[in-house]
Formats: C-alpha cells, sequence, structure tokens
C-alpha cells in the first residue's frame, strides 16, 4: 500500500460519505434539530426546578454553557457515531462493504477511513447548532470554537469506534437498531453531560462511578473544557485509549479470518 494509493481511498471514501449525509435531508434537519430541541426543554427544566427565574439571566447563561451545550454537542456525535455505524451493517448486508473490504487496501486504513470519514462529516454539523445555540445567549469564546475543532474530531473518533465495534458483532440490520437506544441513552444520562459529577456524588455515588467509568464523560468534558480555552489532559488521554480500544475491536471483528463473521461461518 502505498501513500498515494491511502490516501485515494481516504478521500474516496470520505467524498462518499459526505454524498450520502448531505443527500439525506431528513437525517441533515434532525441532527440539527434534536439538539435544540433538548436544549429548550432543559433550559426551561432548568428553571422550574432550580427557580433559575428568580437569578440573574447571566448566570442562567454560564449554567446553559458550561454543562447543556457541550453535553448536546457530544451527544450529536454520539447519535451520529451510531447511525454511521448502522449503515454499515446495511453495508455489510447489501454486499458493498465486503467489497471495500477485500480493496487491496490494509484493512485497518480502510476502517480507519471510514472512522475519520464519519468523524469529519459530523464537524459541519455540532458548529451549526453551536451557531444556533448563540441565539440562547451561549456565547463561548471564539477562539474556542477553534480550539474545540480537535476535540470534537477526537471525540467523534472515539463514539464513532464503538459503534464500529459494535457493528462488527451484530449481524442484522434490525438488531443494531434496538442496540444503538440501549448504548446511545445510558451512555448519554449516566454521564457529565447535563450534570457535574458532584451532583451525581450527592444523590447516587454508585451512579457517580458509573458516570467516572463512562468513556463518554471524558468525550463531554474534553469539549467542555477545549469551548473554554483549557485542555483537559486527563479526558484526552482516556477519549484516546478508548478508542484504540474500540478501534482495535473493529479491526479484529472485521477480519473474516479472526473476527466475529469467521466464527458465525464455522456455526
Amino acid at each position: 500500500m502505498t501513500m498515494r494509493h491511502a490516501m485515494r481511498a481516504l478521500g474516496g471514501i470520505l467524498r462518499r460519505e459526505m454524498l450520502r449525509l448531505f443527500g439525506q435531508k431528513g437525517r441533515l434537519a434532525a441532527a440539527v434539530v434534536r439538539p435544540l430541541v433538548w436544549l429548550g426543554i432543559f433550559a426551561a427544566g432548568f428553571r422550574a426546578v432550580l427557580g433559575l427565574s428568580i437569578i440573574p439571566p447571566y448566570e442562567t447563561y454560564i449554567l446553559y454553557e458550561v454543562y447543556i451545550v457541550p453535553g448536546l454537542a457530544a451527544m450529536m456525535l454520539l447519535f451520529h457515531g451510531m447511525q454511521t455505524s448502522l449503515s454499515m451493517v446495511y453495508d455489510r448486508e447489501m454486499g458493498s462493504m465486503r467489497v471495500l473490504l477485500t480493496a487491496p487496501l490494509s484493512r485497518w486504513w480502510l476502517l480507519a477511513a471510514r472512522l475519520f470519514a464519519n468523524a469529519v462529516t459530523a464537524l459541519p454539523l455540532v458548529y451549526v447548532f453551536l451557531f444556533l445555540s448563540r441565539f440562547w445567549e451561549v456565547q463561548p469564546p471564539m477562539l474556542g470554537y477553534v480550539l474545540a475543532l480537535p476535540a470534537f474530531l477526537i471525540a467523534g473518533l472515539m463514539l464513532g469506534a464503538v459503534g464500529l465495534a459494535l457493528s462488527s458483532l451484530i449481524r442484522q440490520l434490525e438488531n443494531f437498531a434496538g442496540v444503538m437506544n440501549f448504548v446511545i441513552f445510558p451512555a448519554f444520562f449516566a454521564s457529565t453531560a447535563l450534570y457535574p459529577l458532584w451532583r451525581f456524588e450527592e444523590v447516587s455515588p454508585a451512579l457517580a462511578i458509573v458516570a467516572q467509568l463512562n468513556p463518554f464523560t471524558y468525550a463531554v468534558e474534553l469539549i467542555r473544557f477545549a469551548l473554554y480555552l483549557k485542555v483537559n489532559l486527563f479526558a484526552l488521554a482516556v477519549c484516546c485509549c478508548a478508542f484504540l480500544g474500540f478501534y482495535a475491536l473493529a479491526v479484529v471483528g472485521y477480519d473474516p479470518g479472526r473476527g466475529f463473521w469467521a466464527r458465525r461461518g464455522a456455526e
């Protein structure tokens, strides 16, 4: 595999994923509207439950900025990673995935290119959401949008690798759709996407431990710190290690000689 062939394959996969995403208008609209609806609902909920109507608007906006918006941006990456992995299962059923993996290129590179393409296609959607959230007076520093780009990419790669590893274990499209909900909502709610960790420790120490073990928590924290011009080195390390672990599982799972396909074929 030469560098020229590898980059040509990466470009082709990236172009295919871009055309697929932006050709699905309903999916685009849902990807942007979903976090905006959640933002409006949770904003109203915080006002009602915590009595934020009597707190000065500035403090209300600080709560939105620090906890809700970065968490919802990470949720977009999680949904996108799972949906693109769902398309992997579909491609495998239709046979196009098998054709891709039989290309004269390393399997690890093809899967890495697919992960990178999935993460890159999610970035415009996340930035559209961040722009629209400014109408809620959620306004991180402008430089934060630039510094958050690597955080979005790393988090997208890690969450995409989770979906890719799951897609290597599940053969049927219907089964994977059910697993998506089983993964997305526990990962989202058992994290610091909406509440700080000390709140979990006050309410339920066991749930706080779950949140600390949840890789999605560190994707949220990585984005949250980056938006405000800081680097959370521990969250960065966890995200990178989780990405490598799930990616390795996906590479093994998609290997016909060693992975899940081979075992199922032998049954």
